[in-house]
Formats: C-alpha cells, sequence, structure tokens
C-alpha cells in the first residue's frame, strides 16, 4: 500500500466523478477490497449516486453518496473536510469528471472553453490541491487522475477537451514530483478508445457492441478500475506515475 495504515483507522476512498461508467466501476473496485468509498458528481445527480452507493451496500460494501459541484472550491474544502471527519481518513482519492466535447475551432464559444476547463482541468487541480492537504501530514495516500488520449495530443474539434486533459496531466505531473517525496504516490492514467457505456452504446447498434465486447474491442470498465487498484497496491519501489490502456486492436 502507499504508506502504513493506521491501526484501527478505516481505509476510505473518494472518487470525485462517479456514474455508471468508469467511476462507478472504480467504487465498486475499491469497496470490494474492503475500502470504505465516497462517491460525488454534482446535486442533481444525487438520485443516481445514492443508486450506486446502495448497489455497492448490497454487495457488502461501504458507500456514502455526496452531491458535489467539483469546480466550487468552497464546495470542495468542505467535502474533504466532511469525509475526513464524518468517514474517516483518505487512502484513496480518485479524479474521473471527463468533459470530452466537441466542437471545431470557429465553433468552439469562450463558454465552452471555460466550462470545459473548469470540469477538466480546474477540479482536477482542486481535487489534487485538497488531497495533497490532507494527506501530507499522514506522510501516505494514493490519488488517481484519469486521463485520455487527448491529454498526449489534441484532435480535430477537441480544443478544448485537449487543452484541459493536457493541463490536468501537467497538474499531476507536478503534484506527483512534489508529493511522491512525503509518501504520496500520484498517477496519472492516459485511457486510449471507446469504453463501454451509455455513450458508446447511445451511437452503435447494440449488434455492434456486443461483438466489440466479445472481441474485447472495446475498454470494459471493470478492466479499467482493476488497473487502479493495483495502481494504488503497487510497491513505492516500484511506482508508475503515467499508465495508458487501450483495447488490444486499438490504433495508437
Amino acid at each position: 500500500m502507499a504508506g502504513e495504515q493506521l491501526h484501527g483507522a478505516p481505509k476510505v476512498c473518494l472518487v470525485i466523478g462517479a456514474g455508471d461508467g468508469v467511476g462507478g466501476a472504480i467504487a465498486k473496485a475499491f469497496a470490494a477490497q474492503g475500502l470504505t468509498v465516497c462517491v460525488t458528481r454534482r446535486a442533481r445527480n444525487l438520485d443516481q449516486l445514492e443508486a450506486l452507493a446502495e448497489d455497492i451496500r448490497k454487495t457488502g460494501g461501504k458507500a456514502h453518496a455526496f452531491g458535489v459541484d467539483a469546480r466550487d472550491e468552497a464546495e470542495m474544502v468542505a467535502l474533504f473536510d466532511k469525509v475526513e471527519a464524518e468517514v474517516g481518513p483518505l487512502e484513496v482519492v480518485v479524479f474521473n469528471i471527463g468533459a470530452n466535447v466537441r466542437f471545431g475551432i470557429v465553433e468552439t464559444t469562450t463558454r465552452v472553453f471555460q466550462k470545459v476547463w473548469e470540469m477538466a482541468c480546474f477540479s482536477g487541480f482542486l481535487t489534487l490541491r485538497e488531497a495533497a492537504r490532507v494527506m501530507t501530514p499522514r506522510g501516505r495516500g494514493t490519488i488517481l487522475v484519469t486521463g485520455a488520449t487527448a491529454s498526449m495530443r489534441g484532435g480535430k474539434g477537441f480544443s478544448a477537451f485537449a487543452s484541459a486533459k493536457a493541463g490536468l496531466r501537467s497538474v499531476a505531473q507536478t503534484a506527483a514530483r512534489e508529493l511522491g517525496p512525503v509518501g504520496i504516490h500520484v498517477a496519472h492514467i492516459v485511457v486510449d478508445g471507446a469504453i463501454d457505456g451509455v455513450f458508446t452504446r447511445t451511437n452503435n447498434s447494440p449488434e455492434a457492441v456486443a461483438a466489440k465486447l466479445a472481441g474485447d474491442e472495446i475498454l470494459k470498465p471493470e478492466d479499467i478500475a482493476a488497473n487502479y487498484v493495483s495502481l494504488h497496491n503497487q510497491k513505492r519501489s516500484a511506482w508508475t506515475h503515467e499508465l495508458d490502456l487501450r483495447p488490444w486492436k486499438e490504433t495508437w
């Protein structure tokens, strides 16, 4: 584990940006490892979040749902304080907000660009900062940041998303260099390819999705999540900072 666990203290995992896809799978995977899981989304999606928490509890896990705007500094500070005070010390923090939108450079408005940056980069900075604030005094913890192909290179129609994800990657790199020497493992995960979920199933026929899933040609949320757990369990003599995940047939 990333640091030694205090005797009798709970192990808590906070997932910023949990839903029915990757974020939910990550929460379930850490709950299966025995961690108490706290999941967040915007307050308007609290019903869906409560359903996820209930699913985890039905399988014997411990879960709490919080409606939070990850772009709001005061809400994020309060969230971390509340979890630390009422649930337990944070062992793992996962940032998993996407904000993937596609607009041509001419069609990208200032409002779109700023909102995507707030969601995919600024909220990631707040997550990393607050995680560092509570973990540093203990000298242990794991912070996992979900990136994308856009973290590495810009693509046609993705000026807002790519710039935000590239910025997030730089923030994660900086945090890793600052926090690694004090015992906190920061890792950035580049997820490259279509992911099984609402977006993929909405934009493809059920037959096409089923065929690709059978051939392991689409990223499966539970397989992505397994890698997050593996990163947390790494020995500090061989920590990974950046990991890329893609289906075996994905062109890269």
